[in-house]
């Protein structure tokens, strides 16, 4: 038995090459192993294909390997790119997606009831005092559209200071429930609006309760807030004989929650120490026919009122006892 590639010897009397037949035979196993290789070869690919193993299939991190057709759900095996699987909702052209739903309002213990804020003056009256000293009707007398209002000695305004306390009272009062108007928003407006229009909006919102907020500015030494309830009017368009009640306990509501939130105590200026002043020659309160009251949270001429009046953080306390004021006086 030989165990090399070596020719094997001529047979004797053969006339034919010897070494012809051992090419032959090799060539033949080597046409026939040449041919074979290629089937083998795409029989191997087709199979990883289809098992989704090949080369990097079991290398850590490798990328995902096709999902042989076995595994595929029925409905996306002949799904063209960017198709919906079916059994899954549509979003085709001309089918509406599902529309978002809406959170849910608020509920709480003023769910239901409506409160007017009216932030006091407006930032722009400085730049349009034309405007602002037209004269309206109040009921008792005629008054001035709207006035500017009054600063800290630093420049603080009022208007800034009311707008302020007043979206922070909004804030807590949607809080618990309450659709909240205010009478303008920073900027919607340049000047006003007027004392008339200001009533005018609490009285079309059918208001459970308005508020109207500001801040003094009487000299130095005079300190302390107080609530301002209107006091029994009928003359001309001003009748406020059923709102009188109801807003004296809006404002006494108001004065205990402030007093107790803010740390402030009642003026030591006027309302002899209760805090409450009653007074018929405002027109926001004249011409309202819902229970109202303003609010004086403090005096800005008063080195240490202002301080507090210019702190952010006193400014939410001040809002929050306002609107828990409120929310005693609306049943919450």
């Amino acid at each position: 038995m030989r165990y090399d590639d070596s020719p094997p010897p001529p047979e004797s009397g053969s006339s034919v090459n010897p070494d012809r037949h051992w090419f032959t035979r090799r060539s033949t196993l080597v046409v026939g192993i040449a041919a074979l290789a290629p089937a083998c070869l795409a029989g191997w690919v087709l199979t990883q294909a289809l098992s989704g193993a090949g080369p990097d299939a079991n290398r850590p991190g490798s990328a995902p390997q096709p999902a042989s057709l076995s595994t595929v759900p029925p409905g996306q095996r002949d799904a063209k790119p960017g198709a919906t699987p079916s059994g899954s909702p549509s979003t085709e052209a001309g089918t509406p997606a599902a529309a978002p739903v809406p959170a849910a309002p608020v509920k709480g213990p003023l769910t239901g009831k409506t409160v007017v804020v009216d932030p006091g003056h407006n930032t722009g009256n400085f730049k349009h005092t034309d405007e602002i000293d037209q004269q309206v009707d109040i009921g008792t007398n005629r008054k001035e559209c709207d006035t500017t209002g009054t600063t800290t000695n630093s420049g603080y305004m009022e208007a800034e200071f009311t707008m302020d306390v007043s979206k922070r009272l909004r804030a807590a009062l949607e809080a618990q429930g309450a659709k909240v108007v205010l009478t303008h928003e920073t900027g919607a407006r340049a000047w006003g609006p007027c004392i008339t229009e200001r009533a005018r909006i609490g009285n079309e919102a059918n208001a459970d309760a308005v508020v109207s907020v500001h801040a003094d500015g009487v000299s130095a030494g005079n300190r302390g807030f107080h609530v301002i309830l209107p006091a029994k009017v009928r003359s001309g368009a001003a009748d406020t004989a059923k709102i009188v009640e109801p807003s004296r306990e809006l404002g006494e509501r108001i004065a205990g929650n402030f007093a107790r939130t803010t740390g402030s105590a009642p003026a030591n200026y006027l309302g002899g120490g209760t805090g409450l002043v009653v007074r018929d020659d405002l027109g926001g309160l004249n011409l309202s026919t819902r229970p109202k009251v303003f609010i004086e949270c403090g005096n800005m001429r008063d080195a240490k009122d202002a301080a507090q009046l210019t702190s952010p953080e006193w400014r939410q306390k001040a809002a929050q006892g306002i609107a828990d004021g409120i929310v005693g006086f609306l049943g919450g």
